[in-house]
């Protein structure tokens, strides 16, 4: 304030030029300083940062380097035309306003630097989350952090200029809490299958490519996971589509996991006197001719149960993929009957005696 009272007084005097070459000299010096301060973090940047960063075993530090020197040295810059400003003996007013539009640009700059850090943070995790998981993740996960995080980093940019212009910011969150009561109450619905999406996204019981079997008998492969809801192709080329909400609240059977590798099993019967060791033998050579089944863990043939009509026996074998579990049970399924027939052993038909007694 003083600084302003000597100002005015200044107008009136033969020294008013004298004073305004003495204050713009001495700002003119602090942001000369500022900018080969700016020059000497570049050349750091440039030139000793990849140096320590190649010590590293990951390239995480480079890629954010390399992304973040040309924001920080304009910081710096803007820095000092911020301070060089402010030395200025500006009246009130247009002191705050050009010092309020650099200290806005600073804001920014610092914003744009968080954001691009965080970018490459994402990328590098996305892309080895990528190699390891077949990409379902970065997919559908990664994006929406990014969002997430782009959203906080303008609203606290944001909340920081309000609060160096002495805005009431307590009325504005007041407001914003009261405004997304409201609509929490209103979309609820929404917002449980989108929690829900999230929900799936991190916990991961099944990925984008996977099989999975519903409760309801249904199965299909998920294409698409969503916020709303997860879409599922069925076996007959119509999409499935299920609200997040109730794929969090139910059990579902993933075939895919661990692994894509997975059981199949054929039932077949044969007729009493049949030799049940030498069906299961022939079972199991038949699964082993066929080139998808896997020898390792190898076929089983089993005797599970006694028929009305007949001896009942299960084969049980593995693929390498789930979606080739059906034509390789047609496969052996085709191999069963004929070879059955060329070693004479018969397949019971469900038959029923009928007596009928004659009154005389």
């Amino acid at each position: 304030m003083d600084r302003i009272l000597d100002f005015y007084r200044m107008q009136e005097s033969d020294g008013f030029y004298l004073f305004w070459m003495k204050e713009l000299l001495v700002a003119l010096i602090v942001f000369a300083l500022f900018w080969v301060l700016a020059v000497v973090v570049r050349h750091l940047l440039t030139t000793w940062g990849p140096r320590l960063t190649a010590r590293t075993a990951t390239d995480l530090d480079d890629r954010i380097l390399r992304r973040i020197t040309p924001p920080a040295s304009l910081l710096v810059i803007f820095t000092g035309l911020y301070v060089a400003v402010r030395t200025l003996p500006f009246p009130e007013k247009g002191q705050l306003l050009i010092s309020g539009i650099i200290f806005v640009i600073n804001v920014a700059i610092i914003t744009n630097i968080a954001y691009r850090m965080t970018s490459e943070l994402l990328d590098w995790y996305a892309a080895r989350l990528g190699d390891r998981d077949r990409g379902g993740l970065d997919r559908q996960l990664i994006p929406l952090t990014e969002k997430l995080i782009s959203i906080f980093l303008v609203g606290t940019a944001l909340i920081i200029v309000l609060k160096h212009f002495n805005y009431d910011i307590l009325s504005l969150v007041t407001a914003l809490g009261i405004g997304s009561l409201a609509i929490g109450m209103a979309a609820k619905d929404t917002l449980a299958n989108m929690i829900s999406g999230f929900t799936l996204m991190i916990d991961r019981p099944f990925r984008i490519g996977d099989r999975i079997q519903l409760t309801s008998g249904q199965w299909g492969d998920v294409v698409d996971i969503g916020l709303r809801s997860t879409k599922i192709k069925t076996a007959d080329n119509t999409l499935l589509i299920i609200p997040n909400a109730e794929l969090c609240n139910t059990t579902l059977i993933n075939l895919a996991f661990p692994d894509a590798r997975t059981k199949g099993r054929v039932n077949v019967g044969v007729v009493y006197g049949s030799d049940p060791q030498r069906v299961k033998d022939l079972l199991v050579n038949i699964a082993g001719e066929v080139s998808e089944v896997l020898q390792e863990p190898r076929p089983e043939a089993h005797f599970v149960s006694f028929g009305e009509s007949g001896i009942n026996l299960s084969l049980f074998f593995w693929v390498e993929d789930y979606a080739r579990v059906f034509p390789v049970t047609d496969m052996i399924n085709t191999r069963i009957v004929n070879r059955f027939r060329e070693c004479g052993i018969d397949i019971p038909y469900p038959t029923r005696t009928v007596f009928l007694e004659k009154e005389e």
